[in-house]
Order: C-alpha cells, then sequence, then structure tokens
C-alpha cells in the first residue's frame, strides 16, 4: 500500500498587508498627536525680544489685537465681560498664569486696562509673550 503525499505548499510571506498595517498606526500616530497639541493663542505680530524663551504651562492666554479686540482663549470679549470671562477659566486653576499676547502695535493703554480688569478677577501672576529673536 503506497501512503499518499501531500504535495508541499511553498509558504509565502505576504508584504503587503504588513505595509498596509504600518501605514496605518503612521497615520493614527499622527493625528493622535496633531490632535494633542493645545492652540489657544490668536495670531498677532509679537514684539521681539533677545532672551532664551521660557517653558511654561499655558493655562489662560489673554490675546489683545491690533485693532483693540480682546480674546480669551480664542474667546471674543470685551473689556467689562473679560474679568467674567477669566473668573470662568480660572475655576480649573485659580494659581493659573495668563499670558498677555498682545500685538506689536497695541496700545499700552489697552494692555495696561485689560491686565487691570484681570487684576480684579484675581489673577495674581502674568506673563507677557514676545518672540524670540533680535530686536528690531
Amino acid at each position: 500500500m503506497q501512503i499518499r503525499q501531500r504535495p508541499v505548499k511553498r509558504v509565502r510571506i505576504e508584504i503587503i498587508p504588513m505595509i498596509d498595517v504600518i501605514f496605518f498606526l503612521l497615520v493614527f500616530f499622527m493625528v493622535t498627536s496633531l490632535a494633542m497639541t493645545r492652540i489657544n493663542s490668536i495670531k498677532v505680530l509679537l514684539p521681539k525680544t533677545t532672551g532664551a524663551p521660557e517653558n511654561m504651562k499655558q493655562n489662560i492666554i489673554l490675546s489683545v489685537k491690533k485693532d483693540g479686540s480682546l480674546m480669551v482663549n480664542k474667546m471674543p470679549v470685551t473689556l467689562d465681560t473679560l474679568g467674567g470671562r477669566l473668573v470662568y477659566e480660572m475655576q480649573a486653576e485659580p494659581q493659573g498664569v495668563v499670558i498677555v499676547n498682545a500685538d506689536e502695535g497695541v496700545g499700552y493703554g489697552l494692555v495696561v486696562q485689560a491686565m487691570q480688569k484681570a487684576k480684579e478677577a484675581g489673577v495674581r501672576k502674568f506673563a507677557l509673550a514676545a518672540e524670540a529673536g533680535k530686536e528690531k
């Protein structure tokens, strides 16, 4: 009696599904890393400074645009509503730092008024944003 032997199948390594999985993982990590970044500032032309940039946790960003409009974390506010908005934003971290992100062409008085309203709302720490580089 003869025993039939099965034909030997050649094993092939399929690389195309592996490439698909790698690209899927690459796209997944790219999208999740972009979603994790926190961008709360409004585009303003910052003054230049020669000092080294300081790494600090960005809590609340108060933006003062050249046209005189105010924004707190991209939410438009007026001088009258600024205090209430800051109180709301500071509920999560009462000891937070308010980063004043003022355009280079904004009048000094408006920035001082905004900071005064913030002080009245309970803000104790301020940081002034400036672009690193050479002075003009």
